[in-house]
């Protein structure tokens, strides 16, 4: 993201190395060759070393290059720099193409496949799927009626041991059937009511699928920028290991102090531990957003690192386009339609209810004839003690849709008061951030450049040139936080809008 001439920075400092160089000793030069040639067997030094090749005086080549080994005859081989030189650059070649080979079988997400894949397989949203079909079922089963009662018992059968006159007295065995027959309009009442939880369920799924998406952008973001954040870094760990080296090669000639050398090795591992909290971040995210997409928090994926989210202010802000587009009002609103058909459900109370009741009596004696009896029966829910009881639910439920009706239109004014401030808020962010990226970083390179070519000229020491390195990289990662700052405020302002 941001530009270092690394070249140039590092062909300024090797001029005064190679001045330091100049009229020492075959033996001095011969001792430093080597300690270049040890740092160069370490593959995790080899691209450093490359870059500060050019450091090393003309004077000094030739010198030792050639190096006596042990060969498997029990003589010796000579082997030159040069062909060293080479296996370190195919080795390292190799090291560096290796990972991009690697990774080029782990697949690259963007923000919208990922935003896709929650809201087809996370496991929370699909349960508030099942439970809008449960109370689909339901509202089905309120329109059934009871089952029949079917009794058998005797009628006018006298006790045991009682005097009977005649055999009519023996009385009857009766067969007993009864069926409730309930109001129509309670029933179909009871259903749209019932059924109007489902969408309430579904208006629900929506608020929690928003949420998780700004979650899952939020996630998305910090990535991307601790992706940023490791760029800058990288860069700051090649500029401390090389100023490291730069430093090892002047120390023998009394031209750096070694100080200077444990303090590039203090700052190097302050780089890494700064890398190691940012790949922290990095797995944090990934874990995070491959347990919203139902997948195992170890699968490997990667994101479109070239993807800068842009903020688009919505072009009307009134309540009622804000009441369309929020589903946590549609919710609100899907409430307030449950609660007026409960409302209605439970004015239908005061509808009456039916029985039919049929008897059969076949007598236990002779002389009766077999006998019958059928019986209809109302409800009178209009009784007072009766009608007492829906004619003050009706009245509470009453209230309570007043309640959320105000509650509704309070939350949208909210709302747009604070949509209007996140506007004002993320044109301000991005101003600072402008001013950050062409003033101030800018202004800061110039400063490292003037601290490097003091440093050249033995002007300043090497601490001061850290300092405005230092200041630099802080100044970079500034940058990229108050990024990440206006990123996330960009996913509530979307969060807000349910985009």
């Amino acid at each position: 993201m941001y530009s270092i001439n690394l070249s140039r920075f590092l062909a300024l400092l090797g001029r005064d190395a190679q001045r330091a160089e100049r009229g020492s000793n075959i033996e001095s030069n011969s001792s430093l060759f080597n300690l270049l040639r040890r740092a160069n067997g370490s593959p995790s030094k080899g691209r450093h070393m490359a870059l500060i090749g050019d450091c090393i005086s003309p004077s000094l080549r030739g010198q030792g290059e050639e190096i006596r080994t042990p060969s498997l005859r029990g003589g010796t081989t000579k082997q030159s720099f040069m062909s060293s030189k080479m296996r370190i650059v195919i080795f390292a070649v190799v090291i560096v193409i290796f990972p991009f080979l690697a990774t080029a079988q782990t697949p690259v997400l963007s923000l919208d496949t990922i935003l896709n894949r929650i809201d087809q397989n996370n496991l929370q949203l699909k349960s508030y799927g099942l439970k809008a079909e449960s109370y689909q079922y339901n509202a089905k089963a309120a329109t059934a009626w009871m089952a029949p009662m079917v009794g058998v018992g005797t009628f006018m059968t006298p006790y045991p041991g009682q005097m009977i006159m005649d055999g009519r007295d023996k009385g009857s065995l009766m067969f007993q059937v009864e069926q409730d027959i309930p109001n129509y309009g309670k029933l179909n009442a009871q259903k749209k009511f019932i059924n109007s939880k489902a969408n309430v369920e579904r208006a629900t799924r929506a608020v929690t699928l928003n949420d998780f998406k700004t979650q899952a952008k939020k996630l998305y973001y910090a990535w991307l920028v601790a992706q940023q954040k490791l760029k800058v870094l990288e860069k700051s760990t090649q500029i401390m290991q090389t100023m490291k080296k730069i430093e090892e090669i002047r120390y023998p000639f009394n031209q750096s102090k070694l100080g200077s050398v444990y303090q590039t090795s203090a700052k190097l591992e302050e780089t890494e531990n700064m890398k190691r909290m940012q790949e922290g971040e990095i797995g944090k995210a990934k874990a995070w957003l491959n347990s919203m997409m139902n997948q195992q928090g170890n699968t490997e994926f990667r994101i479109d690192s070239s993807y800068v989210p842009q903020f688009v202010a919505a072009t009307t802000l009134d309540t009622a386009s804000l009441a369309l587009a929020r589903k946590d009002i549609a919710k609100m609103d899907y409430n307030i339609q449950s609660m007026n058909l409960n409302i209605d459900a439970m004015k239908r109370q005061n509808k009456p209810d039916f029985r039919v009741r049929f008897d059969h009596m076949s007598p236990l004696g002779s002389g009766m004839p077999k006998a019958f009896s059928v019986m209809g029966m109302v409800s009178i829910p209009i009784a007072p003690w009766a009608s007492k009881m829906y004619k003050s639910e009706v009245k509470g439920m009453q209230y309570e849709v007043e309640a959320m009706q105000m509650e509704k239109a309070a939350m949208l004014q909210e709302t747009q008061g604070m949509l209007y401030g996140m506007q004002y808020q993320i044109k301000t962010m991005q101003q600072q951030i402008a001013a950050m990226e062409q003033k101030i970083v800018p202004t800061l390179q110039k400063t490292l450049d003037v601290n490097v070519l003091g440093y050249r000229e033995n002007k300043l020491q090497l601490p001061e040139v850290i300092a405005s390195w230092e200041a630099l990289n802080m100044m970079q990662n500034n940058v990229l936080d108050e990024k990440l700052k206006l990123y996330l405020m960009i996913a509530d302002y979307e969060k807000e809008l349910y985009r």
